[in-house]
């Protein structure tokens, strides 16, 4: 019909706002596996990753349930205010949501996490050629009273050589050179220039470093990518010419890391480049390793606070408690 104008209906009643037939408060409710598209800051340039977001709040006992479209709402103006404008890192737009959402909700707390896929183009080893690598960009915010503390996280893949089989095929071929007459100054000498065989495993890394309230140190998540690169025994690439391969496989056998190794590298490092960071700052480190001669996988981890975890460095002593990242996330402010 010509002319004819809908009507927008306005609820007689906020149900969300009435009082819940229990009245407990909740620990978190929101949205989760939210899909945006978001604009990302890499190397002073701006370009468009596809991301998945999840939003959570606090809720009063007094309060029936959370304003669900308000959490769009807030998506939707951060994404054109601060991404479209600005290119915030994922930590920083996820910082900014989550306080535009506790303030919106009325809640004490906000967490917002931002789960983002992003290219790097990155020369091959030898012959140069550039390859584009995947990489996956995290960014965590918790929102409160107290401030905002922000978690940049990274997920990368490489390539581990086993030192277990590594040294029982060396100590077999030093059996074998030693039987065939060959002196053992002359045996050090030909297994020192021949990589020896080994397993290998493709490595799944992911590192964190968290910021508390008030700290103003620069955590890139370029850099992070690094670390967990270089903590496994080589970096992988997805195109390769022959001497490309050469390098990566002769790499990956001269240091063979155990998946131990790797936590310990990556932890390693983010202290080393991080020393301005202060002792309440976060880490945490998990690699994975998918085997080739087993049928599972295996997996190492270390949380903790910066203090506890360069005190451990420096001592030696086994820390009583490693701080997961859900403590430190919700942890009160250090006074």
């Amino acid at each position: 019909m010509a002319g004819h104008v809908t009507e927008v209906l306005t609820p007689a009643r906020d149900a969300q706002a009435g009082l819940p037939t229990t009245q407990l408060s909740l620990t978190r409710v929101g949205v989760t596996g939210v899909e945006k598209v978001l604009r990302v800051k890499v190397n002073s340039d701006e370009e468009l990753y596809y991301a998945e977001l999840e939003c959570l709040v606090d809720l009063n006992p007094q309060q029936a349930g959370v304003h669900m479209s308000r959490f769009e709402e807030v998506f939707n103006e951060a994404i054109d205010e601060v991404v479209l404008g600005e290119a915030f890192k994922s930590e920083v737009l996820a910082a900014h949501i989550a306080a535009r959402v506790r303030e919106r909700q009325e809640g004490m707390r906000a967490e917002v996490t931002i789960a983002a896929r992003y290219p790097e183009t990155v020369p091959a080893p030898v012959s140069r050629l550039p390859t584009q690598e995947l990489y996956t960009l995290f960014g965590t915010a918790v929102s409160s009273e107290r401030g905002t503390r922000t978690l940049t996280g990274v997920q990368a893949q490489g390539m581990t050589a086993c030192p277990c089989a590594q040294g029982l095929v060396s100590d077999h071929a030093r059996e074998r050179l030693a039987a065939k007459g060959l002196e053992p100054a002359l045996i050090d000498d030909v297994l020192e220039a021949v990589p020896i065989a080994t397993h290998n495993q493709r490595g799944i890394a992911r590192l964190y470093v968290g910021r508390p309230e008030g700290s103003d140190v620069d955590v890139d998540a370029r850099d992070l990518v690094r670390i967990a690169e270089q903590s496994m025994s080589s970096e992988i690439y997805e195109l390769m010419k022959r001497s490309d391969e050469l390098a990566v496989v002769e790499k990956a056998h001269a240091q063979p890391r155990f998946v131990e190794d790797c936590v310990r590298e990556m932890i390693r490092r983010v202290v080393e480049s991080y020393p301005e960071l202060d002792d309440n700052g976060f880490v945490c480190a998990r690699q994975e390793n998918l085997e080739t001669i087993h049928r599972h996988s295996v997996v190492a981890e270390r949380t903790g606070l910066l203090g506890e975890i360069r005190a451990e460095l420096d001592s030696g002593e086994h820390s009583r408690h490693h701080l997961t990242m859900r403590e430190w996330l919700e942890a009160p402010c250090a006074s």
